[in-house]
C-alpha cells in the first residue's frame, strides 16, 4: 500500500531519498525579461524557498545544492559580488524559519577564498543547526567534483602514511568516507534546470548511479510544480544498477 502526501499528491513510498539540483539559468532568466543578471540570481534565492519547503513537507531526506562551483570565480567580479552577497542575506534571512523546521543546514566546498561575511554566515548556520533532524539542506560554494576526488585521495595518502588506514582496505566505502558528503546517501536524482545536458564537475563519484532530470524551464521558473514533475518522473523511472529485472531475465 503506498502512502500519499496530500497536500502534493505524490507517492511518498516511490520518492527518492535524496535530491540534488544544479540551480542553472538565473542569468538567462533575466537577460530574456530585460533585466541585469543580477535580477535572476536574486530570482533564484525566490524559488529556492519553495523547493526547500516542499523537500522538507515531502520527507525528502538530503537535498544538495550546487550554489556556487570552483569555476563560478572566473565570473566578472561584480556578479560574484552579488551572489556572496545574495548567500548572507539568505542564511541570515531564512536561518531561524529553517531552524523552526528542524532542517539541518551543511556545506561542502571550498570556501577558503569567501569573504569574512559569508564564511561568518555559513559557520552561524551550520552552528544553529547543527542538532537538527529533519531535511538536510546541503549547499556546495566553491565546490568542483575533480578537487574534491583530488582532496579525497591526498587525504587518503596521508591516512595511510600514519597507518590509520591500510591500501587493502580502500574500496568504494572507504572512498566515499573522505568525499564532503560522508554519511550522506549518494543522490537518488539529480534535476539541472535549463535543458543543459552535463554534469558540470558536480558529484562525479557520487552521481555514478544517480537518474537525471533535465527541464527546460531556467532555475527561477522551477516552482513546486515543475519539482513534482521531476518526482513523478523518478517515480516512474526502473532503477536496476547495472543489473536487470526478474521480469528481464525470463
Amino acid at each position: 500500500m503506498n502512502i500519499v502526501n496530500e497536500q502534493y499528491d505524490l507517492e511518498l513510498e516511490k520518492l527518492p531519498e535524496h535530491v540534488a539540483i544544479i540551480m542553472d539559468g538565473n542569468g538567462r532568466w533575466a537577460q530574456s525579461r530585460g533585466l541585469p543578471r543580477a535580477a535572476g540570481h536574486r530570482a533564484g534565492v525566490e524559488a529556492l524557498r519553495g523547493i526547500i519547503r516542499m523537500s522538507s513537507d515531502i520527507g525528502v531526506k538530503v537535498l544538495t545544492l550546487y550554489a556556487f562551483s570552483s569555476e563560478n570565480w572566473k565570473r566578472p567580479k561584480n556578479e560574484v559580488n552579488v551572489l556572496m552577497q545574495l548567500l548572507v542575506e539568505f542564511l541570515y534571512k531564512e536561518i531561524d524559519e529553517l531552524d523552526k523546521e528542524k532542517v539541518h543546514i551543511r556545506f561542502m566546498g571550498d570556501i577558503r577564498k569567501f569573504p569574512h561575511s559569508c564564511k561568518k554566515a555559513i559557520e552561524y548556520a551550520v552552528n544553529k543547526t547543527r542538532y537538527n533532524t529533519g531535511l538536510t539542506v546541503n549547499i556546495a560554494l566553491g565546490y568542483g567534483g575533480r578537487a574534491e576526488l583530488v582532496g579525497a585521495f591526498k587525504a587518503m595518502h596521508a591516512a595511510i602514511l600514519s597507518g590509520e588506514l591500510k591500501a587493502d582496505d580502500i574500496d568504494e566505502q572507504s572512498i566515499s568516507r573522505y568525499l564532503y558528503t560522508s554519511g550522506l546517501p549518494d543522490p537518488d536524482l539529480i534535476i539541472r534546470t535549463s535543458g543543459e545536458m552535463r554534469l558540470s564537475n558536480f558529484m562525479l563519484y557520487q552521481s555514478s548511479y544517480s537518474e537525471l532530470y533535465v527541464p527546460e524551464v531556467y532555475w527561477p521558473d522551477f516552482d513546486n510544480d515543475e519539482y513534482k514533475k521531476a518526482l513523478v518522473e523518478f517515480s516512474r523511472r526502473k532503477r536496476r544498477y547495472g543489473g536487470l529485472s526478474d521480469k528481464e531475465t525470463k
